[in-house]
């Protein structure tokens, strides 16, 4: 299983499986850095069969979830959003941060469609980028050959 995070105290997770299907997505507001420690070691435990766990965003945030997954033996990655961004939208869709979130949206409602998760009632902006971390990772560890046409 692969765990994409996009940091924040409000933050969105994505979780995929070995074959590069989400499984699971949401959002949570944490409100404060002690509840985001508390989050992110109740959400590690929750999914203990972790091989990755690929974080974006501030990077101080990104600690409690690295020391997590160290105790699980799950490896890292943090990547800026430039680097999933730039493989996964054209030029046009990320002119600016509001388009590319809007690209983003686009993209995980088609993913969420592709892997048959449960359709969101609604999408917040943070667990989309999730799903499109997530999407980026399986593609770029191979879980995933190439990207499906559906998306």
């Amino acid at each position: 299983m692969l765990l994409a995070v996009d940091l924040g105290l409000r933050a969105g997770f994505a979780l995929y499986d070995s074959d590069g299907r989400l499984q699971s997505y949401r959002s949570t507001n944490f409100g404060s850095n002690a509840r985001l420690k508390q989050g992110a070691y109740r959400m590690m435990q929750e999914h203990d069969a972790l091989a990755w766990v690929v974080l974006e965003g501030d990077r101080g945030l990104a600690e409690p979830w690295m020391r997590q997954a160290k105790k699980q033996k799950a490896s890292t990655a943090c990547i800026s959003a430039e680097r999933w961004r730039k493989k996964l939208l054209n030029p046009s869709q990320r002119r600016t941060g509001s388009d590319a979130k809007e690209a983003a949206d686009a993209l995980a409602r088609s993913v969420i469609e592709w892997s048959g998760a449960p359709r969101p009632t609604s999408l917040r902006h943070d667990a989309a980028e999730a799903i499109c971390i997530g999407l980026w990772s399986v593609l770029n560890l191979g879980w995933l050959k190439h990207m499906p046409p559906e998306l």
